[in-house]
């Protein structure tokens, strides 16, 4: 049976109210936005391994720039982040030094690009300047510029090949060279690529370089991350001990053999006069502390070999 009474103004606005809520519960109104035009991203611990591998790179172009430039030269990683192509190239400089590079024997292509603020400093340093001035400078590479540049080129391809040897014996190449980023014809535009930042600062001079790896490479070689990760967790291997020790032997340490007696307060030292006696209560067969780098390693005794002293360290002595 039909019903001809009409709702009032709160009734109305009940119903409504009581709607508007369903709305809020519905799991479809949490719904987040996606881009089918952009491929599956990388997971993030491959990209917290990609940083990490990066992050040896930087430290290790460091070293090889400032031997390179006789200067001293701070390389730091900035970001790692998916992009897609289009964005990479929209992000970078115009004009600037752009290499394109072959990735034997994976058949893709990375792109390497070193901000002009970089660039000119470099050159102006290996034909004899101090590179040390800020240069403003809008113009391309000329070729006898790119040429001198190429130097450089090959010792952070050199650097970033010896950074990924762990996980692929990858040999990265200069194929060619452009200035407009937005020229570019080597992935297409919606293909994902990993961008690399990293600061190369010379002074009061910084630039940036920007390393762009596509994303599909990363992904092949997604197992040999896990596994490298993995072993390097456990125990290391022997090579891997030899590099460390050959990189530690050049440090100095600092030997200090003590007698650990006791204390004296300031106030205490003031009052000391002529003729006071001081008491060390330290027994003469208890063994002296050698101290390394602040920290107590051996015990043993003063001793002498020939004209010159030396510490005797106490056979199971070693903490």
């Amino acid at each position: 049976m039909a019903s001809d009474r009409l709702l009032s103004q709160d009734e109305i606005d009940s119903v409504f109210r009581n709607l508007q809520g369903a709305l809020q519960d519905d799991p479809a109104s949490r719904a987040e936005p996606y881009d089918f035009r952009r491929p599956d991203r990388i997971a993030k611990d491959q990209l917290r391994a990609i940083h990490l591998l990066h992050d040896n790179f930087a430290r290790s172009l460091a070293s090889s720039l400032s031997a390179y430039l006789r200067a001293y030269v701070v390389v730091n990683l900035i970001s790692v982040e998916q992009l897609s192509f289009v964005e990479f190239a929209r992000c970078l400089p115009s004009p600037t030094c752009i290499a394109n590079l072959s990735m034997r024997p994976i058949d893709g292509s990375a792109i390497l690009e070193i901000n002009p603020q970089m660039v000119f400093p470099i050159i102006e340093m290996l034909l004899g300047g101090n590179g040390k001035t800020p240069l403003q400078a809008s113009r391309e590479v000329t070729e006898i510029e790119q040429s001198i540049l190429n130097g450089v080129l090959r010792i952070i391809l050199h650097d970033l090949h010896e950074a990924w040897s762990p996980i692929e014996e990858i040999h990265f190449a200069v194929e060619s060279h452009e200035t407009e980023p937005q020229l570019l014809q080597v992935l297409a535009p919606n293909e994902a690529i990993v961008a690399i930042g990293i600061e190369i600062r010379i002074g009061e001079v910084a630039g940036m370089m920007n390393l762009g790896i596509p994303s599909i490479i990363i992904k092949m070689l997604r197992q040999k991350f896990a596994q490298q990760w993995s072993v390097r967790k456990s125990e290391p291997t022997a090579t891997e001990q030899a590099r460390m020790l050959r990189l530690i032997m050049p440090a100095q340490v600092k030997f200090d053999a003590r007698l650990t007696g006791p204390t004296v307060t300031v106030e205490d030292l003031l009052r000391l006069e002529p003729g006071y006696i001081l008491e060390f209560d330290y027994p003469v067969h208890r063994p002296l502390q050698l101290i390394l780098n602040g920290t107590q390693k051996f015990e043993g005794r003063i001793a002498t070999n020939g004209c010159k002293k030396c510490f005797r360290i106490n056979a199971g002595s070693a903490r």
